[in-house]
């Protein structure tokens, strides 16, 4: 790819996102996301190989589904009330495909399929820009119609995703499928808190995304495909490792690492508004994944040779 194809996409994804983000007319916001994804497709296939192709399709044809999704409900709202504003999607129909199609452009349960093999597909690059940048604009979307959506809607596709995150993750070696499933455990998160309390639900995805970005960084660097490759990176590479580690810890959400005060936050909301058994079943899902997580960790710390 050319240095001027290069900017030219990058300004794509970029300005995709923040016109999404600043609209308040679901069309805009539509436009926005569809510059957005027509933008990263060739980043996806920059890769000559048939895996990167099949996950650039994937990419696509989930994509415009959800876009499609997200066209039939803002019109059904326009039809049924006249108005195209994002504020005010008022119809329930409208407002349940709506989110079923934010859960899909994000890849929450129980539209997740396609994260990990889209993931599995790219480089480390790309699987962070999916994982963190292109969450940006549906979870955006999501905060704007939180007061419209059935509150049930929200935290039973939360409580779904956490538990498809974390059972997903524990049978991996590759890590960009293990990073695919944390994604999907931690947008569980987010979208059953967005039910309560949107604010914290943001605070949730950007604390998400700024413990993500280093790890995905690092592998880079390192160019960790496996959970094989963890063991053998710590002599070249003792600090790196390490911090994927903790980084990981705080992923899942373990006290005292930054990650658990998102987490204890939703918990607290949950049984502010007497919700206690969403709280336990939370509880018990972010034990699952912490399996995995805490495995990756274990692999550092424990089967690296001694320095000497």
């Amino acid at each position: 790819i050319t240095p001027t194809a290069i900017t030219i996409i990058t300004l794509s994804i970029i300005m995709g996102t923040i016109l999404t983000m600043s609209s308040s007319n679901w069309l805009m916001a539509w436009i926005g996301l569809e510059l957005n994804m027509l933008a990263i497709l060739p980043i996806i296939s920059k890769p000559k190989t048939t895996r990167a192709s099949e996950a650039t399709i994937k990419y696509f044809l989930t994509q415009a589904i959800a876009s499609a999704m997200m066209l039939l409900s803002s019109t059904t709202n326009a039809w049924q009330t006249g108005n195209w504003d994002i504020l005010e999607l008022k119809n329930k129909f409208s407002t349940t495909i709506m989110a079923l199609s934010l859960m899909m452009k994000m890849g929450a349960a129980p539209v997740h399929f396609w994260l990990p093999e889209v993931l599995q597909g790219t480089t480390l690059q790309t699987a962070l820009l999916i994982t963190t940048w292109q969450k940006l604009a549906p979870v955006t979307l999501m905060y704007m119609i939180s007061n419209n959506i059935q509150p049930a809607l929200l935290m039973s596709a939360g409580v779904l995703s956490m538990v498809v995150g974390g059972l997903g993750g524990i049978n991996q070696t590759q890590l960009r499928k293990t990073m695919a499933y944390s994604s999907i455990n931690n947008l569980g998160w987010t979208i059953m808190i967005m039910a309560l309390s949107p604010n914290l639900a943001i605070m949730n995805i950007t604390i998400y995304i700024i413990m993500t970005t280093p790890v995905f960084l690092m592998m880079k660097n390192t160019s960790m495909k496996t959970l094989q490759n963890l063991t053998t990176t710590w002599t070249t590479s003792t600090a790196t490792t390490l911090s994927i580690a903790l980084l990981m810890l705080s992923t899942s959400g373990l006290p005292p690492f930054t990650g658990f005060m998102p987490k204890m936050l939703a918990l607290n909301e949950l049984i502010t508004q007497k919700l206690t058994t969403l709280a336990t079943l939370a509880i018990m899902t972010s034990l699952i994944s912490l399996l995995f997580y805490l495995r990756v960790a274990y692999l550092i710390m424990m089967l690296t040779p001694p320095m000497t």
